[in-house]
């Protein structure tokens, strides 16, 4: 008689584990890595050398508070350093957010392309995940409240979306905030804040200043430069981080990390670089992949989303396989709901020239 193992808690087992961008291609080529939205700046100097000068010191545990972080962060952009939490990630946070306000019987909402880990989030407490479609690729205010139930207890909201590259702008935040009972924590994942350029748009301090139940995350993953080190920050009221601070690991970042990111978030001169790379780059692939036939989803991000025609022969499937043939690696996003799209993130000069010509040879007939 065979003898049962152990079970993991409901929800586990209905996890699709994420499944990061690609990183080689065949052959030992030096690929055109555009699949995971990183800044092809690459780091500050300043947090190499934090970084290079902390590595001294490796036999000693890390600030559990993270406080040159913390404080540079608030430094930089006026907040109570008190309200802020670090984690190993954005990604760590948001699984906290879901683990202090989630548990079986709960439902935990996003938007029907949503960022993945939302989901896995939800699903790791118990909870139910709920999704409200959206409207042109666009988070859709009346369909997230109409989705709303007397069980919700968390909204997940990219602003940007990854990986469309939408986003919804502060007065419709706000509405939504106003239509969600007192009892729901509203999550704005400001990921891709640093790259956008719109006056209706706001990452979300305001409403984490002004109201009891929003929480705002960034990373320093996208326009720091600082993937490899997995930092990221949430501004909270003060009753919800002191709950992330009571639940998270003790030494969850490490010393290094702690000192490369205090040290590219007073680099602002760097990060003004990033953005005026992107907003340069993305201008000119947008224009560029739209003169070869195709769909680009308009980005305030640093990636776009290319769609590819509906039953012709040139398919997001053939068009990856031969991009990775070039060494061009991008991003499949069927787990998105694009079975026939591909995200693209910007990159350099090179990089983004070369996935163009790529792109040109598959759909010219040259694949």
């Amino acid at each position: 008689m065979a003898i049962a193992g152990p079970r993991p808690r409901p929800g586990i087992e209905q996890i699709e584990a994420y499944v990061p961008g690609e990183s080689k291609v065949p052959g030992g080529m030096k690929p055109a890595k555009l699949s995971s939205n990183e800044t092809p700046l690459g780091p500050s100097p300043k947090a190499i050398a934090a970084f290079t000068a902390a590595a001294g010191e490796l036999e000693r545990y890390p600030d559990g508070q993270a406080t040159a972080l913390r404080t540079a962060i608030a430094r930089r952009y006026g907040l109570d350093a008190a309200r802020i939490v670090c984690g190993s990630g954005s990604d760590e946070l948001l699984g906290l957010i879901a683990r202090a306000y989630l548990g079986p019987g709960d439902e935990g909402l996003y938007t029907e392309h949503g960022f993945l880990v939302y989901r896995i989030a939800i699903l790791t407490n118990g909870a139910t995940p709920v999704i409200a479609p959206e409207k042109n690729l666009t988070a859709d205010v009346d369909a997230i409240l109409a989705r709303v139930s007397e069980r919700t207890r968390v909204v997940f909201l990219a602003n940007p979306n990854n990986p469309t590259g939408t986003y919804l702008p502060v007065a419709e935040v706000r509405r939504l905030r106003a239509g969600l009972a007192p009892n729901v924590v509203l999550v704005l994942d400001a990921a891709y804040a640093e790259y956008v350029d719109r006056n209706d748009y706001e990452a979300g301090i305001e409403l984490v200043a002004t109201t009891p139940n929003t929480v705002m995350t960034r990373t320093f993953s996208k326009i720091h430069g600082l993937a490899a080190l997995r930092i990221g920050w949430a501004y909270c009221p003060a009753a919800i981080a002191d709950a992330l601070n009571r639940i998270r690991g003790p030494f969850n970042l490490s010393a290094p990390a702690i000192a490369a990111g205090a040290a590219a978030m007073e680099d602002v001169t760097h990060a003004d670089a990033a953005k005026a790379h992107n907003d340069t780059w993305l201008a000119w692939v947008t224009k560029e992949v739209r003169t070869l036939g195709l769909d680009v989803t308009p980005s305030v991000a640093n990636f776009l989303l290319i769609h590819f025609p509906q039953g012709s022969a040139k398919t997001a499937a053939g068009a990856d396989e031969y991009l990775k043939s070039q060494g061009v690696i991008v991003r499949k996003v069927g787990a998105y709901g694009f079975p026939n799209a591909l995200r693209m993130t910007i990159g350099s000069q090179d990089d983004n020239e070369r996935a163009v010509a790529a792109l040109a040879g598959y759909m010219d007939g040259r694949a």
